[in-house]
């Protein structure tokens, strides 16, 4: 079993940046896709951005040209800066991985971290 733990959320001022993490055990996490999404209240769940073993990412024109992913294969980690933020940003954030090991899919979840965007 997969365990992904997000962190680095919190509040921040409108046009200030966070980093979050996401960490994941065991080992398939360099063999997989990392995304984050996000659900602001009384919202669906949206995708923020992407990035695949092969580190092609992908964003939602609402964060292009602010948010960048990363990951670190060596430490089982993703990142997601996070700049020029927005109140429209507010949201819990959730950490995604996916992919399939053999044949099998699989796709996992983080617990959230919540971002909260506010002067």
């Amino acid at each position: 079993q997969v365990q992904l733990v997000e962190s680095g959320g919190g509040l921040v001022q409108p046009g200030g940046s966070l980093r979050l993490s996401c960490a994941a055990s065991g080992n398939i996490f360099s063999i997989s896709t990392v995304g984050w999404y996000r659900q602001a209240p009384g919202k669906e769940r949206e995708l923020v951005a992407t990035i695949s073993s092969g580190d092609n990412t992908n964003y939602a024109d609402s964060v292009k040209g602010r948010f960048t992913i990363s990951r670190d294969n060596a430490k089982n980690t993703a990142y997601l800066q996070m700049n020029s933020l927005k109140p429209e940003d507010t949201a819990v954030y959730y950490c995604n991985l996916r992919g399939r090991r053999y044949v099998l899919p699989y796709e996992y979840w983080g617990q959230g971290t919540q971002v909260t965007v506010s002067s």
